[in-house]
C-alpha cells in the first residue's frame, strides 16, 4: 500500500486549511471542465474566435473558417447548447455571436497571443 509522502500541511492554522477546503467546493470544475472540453477540438475553437469578431449566420462562419456549412452548424450548435456561443434567428438564417467577454478574453488571448489590446 503506498503511503502519502506528505505527512503534514504547510499551512499551520487550521481554519485556514478549511477556508481553501470551502473554497475549492464552491467552484463549479464541472462546468469548468465542459468549457475546456468545448474548446478542445481546433475547428470549434476557429469558430468561436471568428464570433469574437462579430455576429455572423452559418454560412458566413463556413465560409471564413473553411469549413462545409453542415460542419459550421453542428460546431456552433454545440457551443449554443454549452452557452458559450449566443443565437438569435432572422427569418430562415441563424445568427450567432459570442456575447461573454471572459470567453471573448480566453480565445482573443489564446489565439492572438497578446494579452487584451
Amino acid at each position: 500500500m503506498l503511503k502519502d509522502l506528505c505527512e503534514s500541511t504547510h499551512i499551520n492554522n487550521i481554519d485556514q486549511v478549511n477556508i481553501h477546503r470551502e473554497s475549492i467546493r464552491e467552484k463549479n470544475f464541472v462546468d469548468t471542465a465542459g468549457l475546456f472540453k468545448a474548446l478542445s477540438d481546433p475547428t470549434r475553437i476557429k469558430i468561436a474566435y471568428i464570433l469574437t469578431l462579430e455576429e455572423l449566420c452559418v454560412c458566413d462562419v463556413a465560409s471564413i473558417a473553411e469549413v462545409s456549412t453542415a460542419t459550421a452548424s453542428h460546431h456552433l450548435r454545440l457551443l449554443r447548447d454549452l452557452g458559450l456561443a449566443a443565437y438569435r434567428k432572422q427569418g430562415k438564417l441563424a445568427f450567432y455571436s459570442i456575447n461573454n467577454e471572459t470567453i471573448k478574453e480566453l480565445l482573443q488571448i489564446t489565439v492572438d497571443g497578446k494579452e487584451g489590446e
